[in-house]
């Protein structure tokens, strides 16, 4: 028989719909419940995120390149963190091999030397943290993914720079589980060959009559894919989504309480004997430390197992009301606050023979197990890095759109403040034994006297930053098949921003900013037939400067640079939407102004233009016989065409990357349902720097996943996963300190995962 997925609202998926093949309506699975094999029906995609009005329209009438994940896409992908997730994304090249935080997301060629600067992450339709990046925290750090997730959507360009915070790039909008009149929930248990241990539940329903609820959460505990000898990826998070039904419309709150952390992953020094994709600087020798800061030369020890994490909440709603002579208001709001901390182990230069660096010219002493290790043993600089980082953000958008006969009119108001505290002493730099977890060394000066070795920069500031909007947009309806809108955003930029730099006590950088900024974008959307179109879009946006671009860049702004990078898109797509396969595929062109480029904390900026263009690729297929495949690939080229390295690609962007998923479904003569699935993941090569030098160049990579799901009752189910099957060694950066070492980041190695789940 197959399965019944219980959907919490009927309602709630054809308004904010999956993929098709990943679905099957509840009319559809009533009728064939006597049918011997999987039936699947078309059912039409539907999305709200890059709407002026925020209100839901057809994907294939969508005028902007947007993709859609339903839950069953998001369990087929299994990934190991939010960032892992973006990688399924045309447009999109996503490094998630830093763990469970600390991702780098690059969009459609745009310019970056890491995190995610052009990524926007909205929960229930407002942004989880205003500004996209800061130093040591990107938005999809404080993001995780579980069961309350129903839905992400991802909006490339297209209305971007107008809406929200006005985020040129990639917009993902997570939308969560809400209740329904039946009572429902799974509880789930995961464990791995890493020694997972993970217990996730949901649970949802009524209150009273047109008051929902949903709760859910997980707790989890494990040594790492990269086995660190202790504990060093745990964390819990616990959501709850309340919606209220109003006969004009809906009213929803919800609050998500997260403490996960993990062990930050690091480039690696890949020509050391014994190095491989499981190598991973910390471990037990390792993990605590007293590091000195300040003038003073302040001792204090921290542990260094707890890596990168977010300890906060995220908690907002919306109202939407459909008001009188076809006035509709839609209300976003979210408040976030929390500690979003870094410690890490991060390599400083080559490794080296333990003799070059020894003062006896031959062998040291382990400082924790006393061993004597010989002068070929492989050393390299470690420094113990300390970020202490809180932040906190409010944030309200809200839209009234009028609509007519022919089209429809938006004004909108958004309003953010947000700040971050923040504490570094980074650097810290001594010379370990090259194994996982090796331990310091005695006997060597730069170990023994501080002051002897490598670099420290040390901070204490405080940002305070306020971003106003008014926007307005107008749809119009030219023809039966024409369609054309066009928007505008007004924005106030204000910071506020202290910097002690070396923790002597004294302000050494203050910055009052005000500027300025105007956004627009035009477009138009020709149906060719109701289930095929082209779209042409050009839009102008910008990224406003947050707080590190001043502290990195203070000569330039007090010279009077804006520090605002600038923005231009162009689009043309085509739609396609059949009853068993679709396709959609994007041509982008895009040039960014004022692009500066910080190599090392400290630093001063290289300023930049540059450009991209390419193709994205999304399409899909699935039949009645059980059997879908998803495709999804990137061509670009980039350039620099002003400052330093012109003329040369940009750094770390493969000209290709494509993805192929294919699924089967097969139904067991007892009525067990199992799905066999997997993912074909290719990249090409890429230059670890913008200087583009060959001997430092990223080798192209292919990984396969593999899976397989039995739904062995309507309430039970199995999942078993496979992650880089064959053990592939990619690599995703350089040393991003020092272009000319030999480290280098690995992705994730080989790791099975396993989970049963029942709900009910």
């Amino acid at each position: 028989m197959t399965k019944n997925f219980k959907l919490s609202s009927v309602a709630a998926v054809l308004a904010l719909v999956c993929q098709p093949f990943s679905a099957i309506s509840a009319e559809q699975e009533t009728a064939d419940n006597s049918s011997s094999a999987p039936k699947t029906e078309k059912i039409e995609q539907i999305v709200v995120t890059g709407t002026f009005s925020g209100k839901a329209v057809r994907k294939v009438d969508a005028g902007y390149a947007i993709s859609n994940f339903s839950e069953d896409d998001i369990k087929k992908l299994a990934p190991k963190s939010t960032a892992d997730l973006f990688k399924a994304v045309p447009g999109v090249w996503s490094e998630s091999s830093g763990g469970v935080a600390g991702a780098n997301v690059f969009v459609r060629g745009f310019p970056s030397t890491g995190d995610a600067p052009f990524l926007t992450v909205q929960l229930q339709g407002a942004p989880i943290f205003p500004p996209p990046t800061l130093s040591f925290l990107e938005n999809s750090s404080i993001f995780r993914l579980d069961e309350t997730v129903e839905f992400m959507e991802a909006l490339r360009g297209g209305t971007n720079p107008v809406i929200s915070n006005g985020q040129p790039g990639l917009t993902t909008n997570f939308l969560l589980k809400e209740g329904s009149d039946d009572t429902e929930g799974k509880v789930k248990y995961s464990t791995s060959d890493f020694g997972l241990q993970r217990f996730d539940g949901v649970l949802s329903g009524a209150l009273a009559d047109d008051l929902y609820f949903m709760i859910g959460g997980y707790v989890k505990s494990s040594p790492g894919v990269r086995d660190a000898g202790f504990n060093a990826e745990e964390g819990q998070q616990f959501t709850i989504n309340i919606t209220k039904e109003l006969d004009n419309g809906k009213i929803n709150l919800y609050t998500r309480q997260t403490d996960d952390h993990g062990v930050w992953y690091l480039p690696a020094p890949i020509n050391a004997p014994g190095v491989d994709n499981e190598y991973v600087q910390i471990g037990t020798n390792n993990r605590q430390a007293t590091i000195q800061y300040g003038p003073d030369n302040t001792s204090e020890a921290f542990d260094f197992g707890d890596g990168r994490g977010w300890k906060g909440s995220v908690s907002g709603g919306s109202v939407e009301l459909e008001l009188d002579n076809g006035w509709d208001l839609v209300d976003r709001f979210s408040y976030t606050q929390g500690d979003a901390n870094t410690f890490g182990l991060v390599p400083n230069d080559n490794a080296v023979a333990l003799s070059s660096v020894a003062d006896n010219g031959a062998t040291a002493i382990g400082a924790v197990t006393g061993t004597e290790y010989a002068g070929d043993t492989m050393v390299q600089q470690i420094g113990r890095w300390v970020v202490k980082k809180e932040i906190e953000a409010f944030t309200n958008d809200l839209a009234l759109t009028k609509t007519f006969d022919k089209g429809s009119f938006t004004a909108g108001y958004y309003n953010s403040t947000y700040q971050s505290k923040d504490w570094w002493s980074i650097g810290n730099q001594a010379y370990h034994v090259v194994e996982t977890g090796g331990e310091m060394l005695t006997g060597i000066d730069c170990n023994d006297n501080a002051d002897s070795c490598g670099w420290n920069y040390d901070i204490n500031s405080v940002g305070d930053g306020t971003t106003r909007a008014v926007y307005g947009a107008l749809s119009y309806e030219v023809t039966d098949k024409l369609t054309l809108d066009g928007g505008v955003r007004f924005e106030q930029h204000e910071i506020e921003y202290t910097v002690d730099e070396g923790l002597t006590g004294s302000i050494s950088k203050a910055v009052s900013y005000d500027e300025n900024g105007t956004s627009w974008t035009f477009g138009g959307n020709y149906s060719l037939t109701r289930d095929s179109g082209i779209f042409a879009r050009i839009s102008n946006g910008s990224k406003m400067p947050y707080f590190d671009d001043f502290r990195d860049n203070f000569d330039d702004y007090t010279n009077g640079e804006d520090l605002i990078k600038d923005v231009r898109q162009y689009e043309l797509g085509y739609k396609l939407s059949k009853d068993n396969y679709s396709v959609y595929a994007t041509g982008f062109f895009n040039e960014v102004e004022g692009d500066l480029e910080v190599p090392q904390p400290g630093q001063p900026a290289v300023v930049r233009t540059t450009q991209a263009y390419g193709v994205e690729l999304d399409f899909t297929y699935y039949n009645d016989d059980g059997f879908s495949v998803s495709l999804n690939s990137t061509l670009q080229d980039t350039e620099i065409l002003k400052g330093q390295d012109k003329g040369n690609e940009l750094q770390r962007l493969p000209k290709w990357q494509v993805r192929i998923t294919p699924s089967y479904e097969y139904e067991f003569s007892n009525g067990m349902l199992a799905t066999v699935y997997g993912t074909l993941s290719a990249v090409g090569d890429r230059h670890s720097s913008n200087a583009n030098i060959d001997e430092q160049e990223l080798p192209g990579y292919e990984k396969v996943d593999l899976g397989v799901i039995f739904d062995v009752t309507d309430e039970v189910q199995v999942q078993f996963a496979a992650n880089n099957l064959t053990d592939e060694d990619g690599l995703t950066e350089g040393d991003p300190r020092d272009a000319l070492s030999s480290n280098a980041r690995y992705i994730l190695p080989r790791s099975f995962d396993f989970s049963v789940s029942y709900q009910f």
